[in-house]
C-alpha cells in the first residue's frame, strides 16, 4: 500500500477539525510518539493529534482514509513489541485528552470509560466503592491500549485478561463509521462476537473511543505466600500441580533467583535468593483461605520446597507486588550500556516446566544475562535478555535464542505472545502459529480497513 505524505493543506484541514492547539508537528512531540518501551527502532510520525471525542476521531479517520494517510492510535506508549510505533509515519492519535470515566454503575458492576483513561486511575476511583477492574499489566497503561493488546497481568489467572472484562465497545472504522458492539448484559448469545475481533487487534481494524468494562468486588479476605525451591524447573512443576488441584489462586507468579537478587538490591527486601513462587488467594472468609493455602502448602512440600512462608502482612504484600511490577525497569537499570528484549510466550500449563527449562538452558549456554519470571498460573513466561548496545554479534545471538524459544512455545501448542501483542517483534511468527487462519485475519483486516491506513506494518508478516 502506498500512502501519501502529509502536506500543508492536510495539516490545515485536520486543524480545522480539532483546532490548531491540538495538532503538532513539533519535533519534541514527534519524538515522544516515535517509540514505545521496546528495543525496536523509532519512527517519527508527521503529526500528532489530540482528539477529545468520537466525532473528532470519526472526522479525522474519514479524512485520512480519503487521502491515504496512515493513522496510529496512541495510549501511553508502554507497549513492548513496537505496537504503537508509526512505522509508516503519518498521523498519531494521542488519546490522553479522552481520559474520562463516563459512568460507574455499581449495581451492575460496570463502568463506561474513554480509551485514554489509565486503569490505575479507574481503580483509584473505584477503591472507595469496594470494586476494581481486574487486568493489571503493571505499567501505567491506558484502557484503550489494554484493549488493543488484550493486556493481562498478575491477576489474570483468576479474573482473566482484558478480553474477559470488556462488555461493550464503540469503535471508529477507517472510513469514519462509528460502530457500537456488545451489550451491558453479563452474557449474550446474540449474533457474531465482533468485540473479540477488535480486542487484541492493536488498532489495525478500528479505533476504540469508549468501552463498558466489567468490574469485580474486592475480596473480603486475601492470603499470600512466598515459596522457595531448589531450582526453577521444580517451581514450574509446582505451578502445574497447584493449577491442576483446582484451588484457583488469584495470583501465581514465578521469580527466578536472578530476579530476586535485583529486587533485594533495589528494594532492600531481604528475600531468600532462590526460585520463588508468589501465591495469593482471594476469598470470602479466612477459613476458606486457610483451607486452600493448606492444599498449596502440601503440594509444594511434596515437591521439596524448603520454605513455605504464608501470612504475609499487607504492607509487605504491597512491597512485593510493587517490586514485581517494577522488575523489568530494575533489570534495565542493573545493566548500564545495554539494551533489552522481553520474550513473552505462553504455553499450556502442563508444558510450563519444559519451556522454563529450555529457555534457561539457552540463556546459560549463550552466557548472556537473562532474567526469568512470569505469570506462571496461566502459562505465561517472560525472559529479559540484556545485550550490549550496538554489539551486533551479541544481538545476533540474542535474536537467535529468542527465535528458538518462541518456536518451541508454538510447537508445544502455545503462542508467540502471551500478553504483549504482535506489533513489530512477533510478525514473523504469525504464519507458523496461525497457518491458514492468518489468511482469514487478513481478509477481515481488508474488510474493515480496505486502504490499510490503520496502524500499518503490524501483525502481518
Amino acid at each position: 500500500m502506498k500512502f501519501n505524505l502529509l502536506e500543508g493543506r492536510h495539516l490545515k484541514d485536520i486543524a480545522s477539525i480539532v483546532g490548531s492547539d491540538r495538532i503538532s508537528t513539533g519535533i519534541s512531540n514527534l519524538e515522544l510518539h516515535s517509540r514505545d518501551q521496546s528495543q525496536h527502532p523509532p519512527s517519527l510520525p508527521e503529526a500528532v493529534v489530540w482528539p477529545v471525542n468520537r466525532t473528532e476521531v470519526s472526522d479525522i479517520l474519514r479524512y485520512a482514509n480519503r487521502h491515504l494517510i496512515p493513522v496510529t492510535g496512541w495510549g501511553s506508549g508502554t507497549s513492548l513489541e513496537g505496537n504503537p510505533i508509526p512505522v509508516f509515519n503519518g498521523l498519531v492519535l494521542d488519546f490522553s485528552l479522552m481520559n474520562k470515566i463516563i459512568e460507574i454503575r455499581e449495581s451492575d458492576f460496570q463502568a463506561d470509560v474513554e480509551p485514554g483513561l489509565a486503569y490505575q486511575d479507574l481503580n483509584e476511583k473505584l477503591r472507595h466503592k469496594g470494586l476494581f477492574f481486574p487486568p493489571d499489566p503493571g505499567a501505567r497503561a491506558t484502557i484503550g491500549g489494554m484493549i488493543a493488546n488484550n493486556a493481562s497481568g498478575i491477576r489474570t489467572v483468576r479474573y482473566g485478561s482484558t478480553r474477559a472484562n470488556i462488555l461493550r465497545l464503540t469503535v471508529v472504522l477507517a472510513d469514519g463509521e462509528v460502530l457500537e458492539m456488545g451489550c451491558r448484559a453479563s452474557k449474550t448469545s446474540s449474533g457474531y462476537d465482533l468485540i473479540n475481533s477488535f480486542i487484541g487487534s492493536e488498532g489495525t481494524l478500528g479505533i476504540v473511543v469508549d468501552a463498558t468494562v466489567r468490574l469485580r468486588g474486592w475480596p473480603e479476605e486475601f492470603s499470600t505466600a512466598t515459596v522457595n525451591f531448589g531450582d526453577v524447573e521444580t517451581a514450574g512443576k509446582a505451578v502445574f500441580e497447584i493449577m491442576r488441584s483446582g484451588i484457583e489462586p488469584a495470583s501465581l507468579e514465578l521469580l527466578a533467583p536472578e530476579c530476586i537478587s535485583v529486587i533485594n538490591r533495589e528494594k532492600k527486601l531481604g528475600m531468600e535468593v532462590s526460585p520463588t513462587l508468589f501465591i495469593e488467594f482471594h476469598g470470602a472468609s479466612g477459613k476458606q483461605l486457610e483451607y486452600v493455602m493448606g492444599i498449596a502448602n502440601e503440594i509444594c512440600e511434596g515437591l521439596d520446597c524448603y520454605d513455605f512462608r504464608q501470612g504475609i502482612e499487607r504492607k509487605e504484600r504491597e512491597e512485593l507486588l510493587n517490586a514485581r511490577y517494577e522488575l523489568a525497569e530494575m533489570i534495565r537499570r542493573s545493566h548500564p550500556g545495554c539494551s533489552h528484549i522481553v520474550i513473552d510466550v505462553a504455553v499450556p500449563i502442563s508444558a510450563y516446566p519444559e519451556i522454563i527449562s529450555m529457555a534457561r538452558s539457552e540463556s546459560r549456554n549463550a552466557g548472556i544475562p537473562g532474567y526469568t519470571f512470569g505469570h506462571a498460573g496461566d502459562g505465561n513466561l517472560h525472559l529479559v535478555f540484556m545485550g550490549k548496545t550496538g554489539d551486533e554479534k551479541e544481538w545476533d545471538i540474542i535474536d537467535m535464542i529468542s527465535k528458538r524459544i518462541v518456536e518451541t512455545a508454538i510447537s508445544l501448542g502455545g503462542t508467540a505472545t502471551g500478553e504483549h501483542g504482535v506489533g513489530i517483534g512477533k510478525r514473523g511468527f504469525m504464519k507458523a502459529e496461525h497457518g491458514r487462519s492468518l489468511v482469514w485475519m487478513k481478509k477481515i483486516k481488508d474488510l474493515y480497513d480496505p486502504n490499510g491506513i490503520l496502524n500499518p506494518g503490524k501483525i502481518f508478516p
